[in-house]
């Protein structure tokens, strides 16, 4: 699903809201989704799923096309968990 997908299904679930507020509150929880995980956060929301980060230590790799090793930069990695809820959902039997 596209972020234009969910504000459309959120405006058309709820008629008596306007197209831009939903816009905007469905912005505003993702930059404050975005703004804890930089800040090493723990993201739950309940019966969906966590964000959390992970960071990947710094390595040696090795360029699959010409074999050349490259140094590769520690990095953060973003993890998510679904929730219980979802994955009843998930593994519902149509």
């Amino acid at each position: 699903m596209l972020r234009s997908e969910l504000i459309g299904k959120i405006a058309e679930l709820h008629p008596h809201l306007r197209y831009s507020d939903v816009e905007r509150v469905v912005e505003t929880i993702f930059e404050e989704i975005a703004d804890g995980l930089a800040r090493g956060a723990r993201i739950e929301i309940r019966g969906f799923g966590c964000f959390t980060i992970r960071h990947r230590e710094a390595r040696t790799g090795r360029n699959p096309k010409t074999g050349v090793t490259v140094k590769v930069p520690r990095r953060a990695a973003l993890l998510f968990r679904g929730g219980k809820f979802l994955r009843a959902q998930m593994n519902e039997e149509s």
